[in-house]
């Protein structure tokens, strides 16, 4: 597994927006976040700057426009992520995690019949 870059939480939030849409202009990036966030336009081009820098994007321009594309795909770096937490806090002990859950009753109904489904099918 190759060693992604580190993301805040604020970077992560831009970094959804990029996934959905790419290739997209700093101006969408930033509609859709000044209407979902109380950020500024100029924090949300800081954190677009921050991002390429760390390697997690890259751009390119169309006349004064700059277009974002995602350099770390999605599902590799939210994988990474659940993996480091898992290890983080349950010693890579699965079972920990959903007992933690089962225990805090914040698993519905609904979703332990899901998991039963999954390890039913081998997880596929």
């Amino acid at each position: 597994m190759k060693k992604l870059p580190q993301i805040s939480e604020g970077e992560f939030e831009v970094m959804k927006v990029i996934w959905r849409k790419a290739p997209v202009s700093t101006t969408e990036v930033t509609d859709e976040l000044t209407r979902v966030t109380s950020w500024s336009p100029k924090t949300i081009q800081t954190m677009l700057k921050r991002l390429v820098t760390k390697g997690a994007l890259t751009y390119h321009k169309e006349g004064r426009v700059f277009i974002y594309s995602p350099l770390i795909d999605e599902k590799e770096y939210l994988d990474q992520k659940s993996h480091s937490f898992l290890h983080r806090y349950f010693h890579g002990d699965l079972t920990a995690l959903v007992s933690s859950y089962l225990e805090n009753d914040q698993l519905s109904p609904s979703d332990i019949e899901t998991l039963r489904n999954m390890l039913s099918k081998g997880g596929k």
